[in-house]
């Protein structure tokens, strides 16, 4: 490691550390701790003997450790490393930034912390860090060090990364004018304000909204900026700090909420500005590594899998067909038979049929983005499986970032749409099943997991507690056991399938049970999940008082599925297995429409 890369990896990281001083200067409210500036106090330059003095006097000694590692820096810059342009202009715009963080540092001071001037010298000290980590990211690229492996990103991800660091900025601007104003518990609640998710705006309330609203859209791009990293073919070096900007934005969420749940207690404080000087300097690593590995790998912008590779451009119902295509409408509709049944049954009767269309709209939203994010994550089997391979994404009708953008987007609309519509809880319940569904299903359990769909069959039952929550508010035992039907009836639905697929998805290299274990440990384990799927189907009975049309559909569907799952286990043949597949699909809408007939009819 050269001289200049240890200078400004020094410069950075105590660049960030004035950060989370600072932070703790906030905390504890030891702004004025020193009464003058430059000297502590009018007729002294060390520290009163308070706490508050010698917090402040740290803040001020990290801030000289600065600016004497910048200056060095520029000179070390000046004398070896001329010729590296971008090293030396980063190094000089170092130096009068510094330089005016010092000043505003004591026009803060002079003007009794007035909330312009904080906002305004924390935000010149984002610049800083901003400038300090760039040099050092840049001396570690044109300077030497681990060599980086995998293709560069393409130039959609560099600008990708730009505006989450730009999101991320304004988030934390507008955080540090709350904490200047005084403003920081104008909601008491978290992560709803006053009970509500877009509340009534005026003064304090207004300042903390705009930045929870920017925290949570810096957020999200942060959680999109880490998919694209790890989805794609794989850079180490990004895919690294995307990591870690998704954990330290994880991290700060929590934080967040602890700021509010502890009214502001210093220890919450200090951490939330610290963690916030980690996140900005991360993404800026992250802009700056992959601004360099783009150049390196001198890809074109955009994806190399265009929608117009057939030598012609797709008109607008061909595209429109395609994402529409991505969204999976058939599997949309499976989930939602069992929305309507769940809330027929929590009402005891039929619902307002404007709530049953905006629980219906928004669910369906829901699960189009988990499903349009399944297609991206899961495009290199879709290209293998006959089955799959003329989804948009594998026959190049869509390009991959594209289909993930419009998944995130589906996401984030059905997750307002039914916060405001529907209760925040069925919106949060949505959310949770498009999470549950892409990073622990797809990501992980389905190419490591023989338990695959059996933990992933969670994210498949979600829409009946939507559906409970939705009329209620709440999540009552008698929706759990809908849910547990749905979960159980995942497994025997979906190994049916796989029975007649398995040898694509053996080419694949995912482990489905039948590929795995083989086909009559397959139909050994389908007709131990039908026998407990009729058990939990009769469960419903007593927990939720169910009547006899329930009772009767409810044994003689379980018992033709059991039959159906018997006939698999005497015949080996694909074609039962997918009579039973198809079978499986008619037993779940027949029995939630009994639900809905019996709590209908006889309440």
């Amino acid at each position: 490691m050269t001289r200049l890369q240890k200078l400004t990896l020094a410069a950075a990281s105590t660049t960030v550390l004035l950060f989370g001083v600072g932070g703790l200067v906030r905390g504890t409210g030891s702004g004025l701790g020193c009464t003058s500036w430059p000297k502590c106090g009018p007729d002294r330059w060390l520290p009163y003997p308070t706490v508050e003095s010698w917090i402040e006097y740290a803040h001020r000694f990290v801030a000289v450790l600065v600016i004497v590692l910048i200056a060095w820096q520029l000179v070390e810059a000046i004398r070896r490393h001329r010729r590296r342009r971008s090293l030396l202009w980063l190094s000089v715009a170092a130096a009068p930034l510094v330089l005016m963080q010092a000043v505003l540092g004591g026009i803060v001071v002079h003007t009794d912390l007035d909330p312009a001037w904080v906002t305004v010298h924390f935000g010149f000290a984002m610049a800083l860090v901003a400038v300090v980590v760039a040099a050092a990211t840049e001396a570690r690229c044109v300077l030497g060090g681990p060599a980086s492996s995998g293709p560069g990103p393409g130039r959609r991800f560099v600008r990708l990364v730009g505006w989450t660091a730009g999101v991320t900025f304004a988030a934390l601007v507008l955080g540090t004018y709350v904490r200047a104003t005084g403003s920081g518990l104008a909601f008491r609640d978290w992560p709803l304000m006053d009970g509500r998710l877009v509340p009534t705006l005026g003064g304090a309330a207004t300042s903390m909204f705009l930045h929870r609203v920017a925290a949570a859209i810096a957020a999200l791009l942060v959680l999109y900026t880490f998919i694209r990293a790890w989805t794609r073919p794989r850079n180490r070096v990004l895919s690294a700090l995307a990591a870690v900007a998704l954990a330290l934005m994880a991290a700060q969420v929590m934080i967040g909420a602890a700021n509010v749940w502890s009214r502001l207690r210093p220890a919450a404080v200090t951490a939330h500005v610290a963690v916030s000087a980690a996140i900005w300097a991360t993404l800026v690593a992250l802009w700056v590594a992959s601004r360099r590995e783009a150049e390196r790998a001198a890809l074109p912008a955009g994806t190399a899998a265009d929608a117009r590779s057939n030598g012609k451009r797709p008109s607008l119902r061909e595209t429109t067909a395609a994402y529409f295509q991505l969204t999976k409408p058939r599997i949309v509709l499976l989930l939602l038979i069992t929305t309507v049944p769940a809330m027929v049954l929590a009402e005891r009767g039929l619902p307002s049929p404007w709530l049953v269309l905006a629980t219906l709209g928004g669910g369906a939203i829901a699960a189009g983005s988990a499903n349009a994010i399944n297609n991206y994550l899961d495009r290199d089997i879709d290209e293998v499986m006959r089955r799959t391979r003329r989804r948009p994404i594998p026959a190049h009708r869509i390009p991959p970032e594209n289909a993930l953008a419009f998944g995130y987007v589906l996401g984030a609309v059905s997750f307002f749409f039914l916060s405001i519509a529907v209760n925040v809880l069925a919106a949060s319940l949505a959310l949770s099943a498009i999470a549950f569904y892409v990073f622990v299903y797809t990501l992980w359990l389905k190419r490591s997991s023989v338990q695959n769909i059996v933990i992933g069959g969670a994210a498949g039952a979600v829409p009946a507690l939507v559906g409970w929550a939705a009329v209620t508010g709440t999540v009552a035992l008698p929706a759990w056991v809908l849910f547990a039907i749905v979960f159980v009836w995942t497994p025997p639905h979906f190994w049916a399938l796989a029975m007649r697929y398995s040898g694509d998805y053996a080419a694949a290299g995912i482990p489905m049970l039948p590929v795995v274990r083989g086909p009559d440990e397959t139909r050994r384990q389908i007709l131990l999940y039908s026998l407990v799927l009729f058990g939990a189907s009769l469960l419903l009975v007593p927990v939720a008082r169910m009547g006899p049309i329930y009772l009767a559909t409810a044994v003689v569907l379980g018992g033709w599925f059991v039959w159906r799952a018997l006939r698999l286990w005497w015949r080996t043949s694909p074609a039962e297995s997918m009579r039973l597949f198809r079978f499986s699909i008619v037993y779940l809408g027949l029995l939630f429409a009994s639900v809905a007939a019996d709590a209908a009819l006889l309440a």
